[in-house]
């Protein structure tokens, strides 16, 4: 099984270089790039100038040395094998490149956003997790009682409507409306004069709203996911043996069925690796929260390709991390899994 994760960890090189070169590539074939929203800009304030009689007016094209200075700056004027072999000599060193909207190293403006993003996939990892699995397991051994019953209407009922709709509802009402809750931002003003604990109070009453739109998604998924493999694992064989045999009910359920029920869970467990940081860039947008999501979103609009490079590295490791991940966990609760 050792071979097996090092042939997959070795693996990770090739993947993300056939992924990186492919969005690069596209990158610069793709209609609407940086160069053309430059010129189109530049035209546009040349014909406002032109037609208030201001000096430069008329002069709505750029020269040959304009343009090549553009190309220098936006990273086109070398072909794009040597461009990308350039792009991913500096990933390799750790230079993920140059914002050409903030003007600022995408490191910096990724690790300036990360927290946030961070925050919320945690949390939102950690509260799903702690409630769904649980509510499984009840739901699992209360089947077609009023408790699994009433609790599939509110998962189903949640699970139906999309989250960044939910968002604007609880925004309107709760925040706006009712102002039980900020309208919009991740912290106070007063942020920094308060104490810890009034820090933390702070970023719970502004993060409340969103780590519930985060969660209705994947809520109803990983409650079901729970109940119906324990269900399969309580009407398999070995169980009916066990009690037989003399032993109580509660017990099988805890040392057989419970660890066996979750092999499901495990196999998306590493999947949710990439939850830490990508976000969402509709519930962040609504809620005015300036994280990762919202950073790629905004990059792809104002083709700010280095940008949507550097995350696209990050979510990219993330990934296949995950899916190795997943595999060990499976390994790890299926002791039938072995990988050679």
């Amino acid at each position: 099984m050792r071979d097996y994760f090092l042939r997959r960890f070795l693996l990770i090189i090739p993947t993300m270089i056939g992924l990186t070169l492919l969005v690069f590539a596209i990158t610069r074939f793709v209609p609407g790039g940086p160069m053309e929203r430059a010129v189109m800009q530049f035209r546009m304030a040349s014909s406002e100038g032109g037609s208030s009689g201001g000096p430069g007016a008329g002069s709505s094209t750029l020269s040959e040395d304009q343009l090549n200075q553009l190309k220098a700056f936006y990273g086109f004027d070398k072909p794009w094998p040597l461009a990308y072999a350039d792009w991913l000599g500096k990933v390799c060193m750790g230079d993920l490149g140059t914002s050409t909207r903030y003007m600022e190293p995408v490191s910096d403006l990724i690790a300036e956003r990360l927290p946030v993003s961070t925050y919320f996939g945690l949390m939102t990892f950690l509260l799903s997790y702690g409630i769904c699995i649980p509510l499984g397991v009840l739901k699992a051994l209360r089947h077609q009682r009023p408790v699994d019953t009433w609790s599939s209407v509110f998962i189903f009922a949640g699970y139906a409507i999309p989250s960044f709709a939910l968002g604007a509802l609880l925004v309107v009402f709760l925040a706006a409306r009712w102002q039980w809750f900020p309208v919009s931002g991740f912290v106070s003003d007063e942020f920094d004069d308060l104490s810890l604990i009034g820090k933390a109070v702070d970023i719970l009453h502004h993060t409340a709203l969103p780590l519930v739109c985060y969660m209705i998604g994947s809520f109803a998924f990983l409650t079901m996911m729970k109940k119906n493999s324990l269900l399969d694992n309580l009407a398999a064989d070995y169980i009916r043996t066990a009690v037989a045999k003399g032993c109580d009910f509660g017990q099988a359920v805890r040392r057989h069925a419970l660890r066996n029920s979750f092999i499901p869970i495990a196999t998306s467990l590493g999947h949710n690796l990439t939850l830490f940081i990508a976000g969402s860039f509709l519930i962040e947008s609504i809620f005015d929260i300036d994280g990762f999501g919202l950073l790629g979103y905004q990059s792809l609009l104002d083709r700010d390709y280095p940008v949507v490079m550097g995350q696209l590295v990050i979510v990219g490791l993330l990934t296949l991390v995950g899916n190795i991940l997943s595999d060990f966990l499976v390994a790890m609760t299926d002791p039938r899994v072995r990988f050679e």
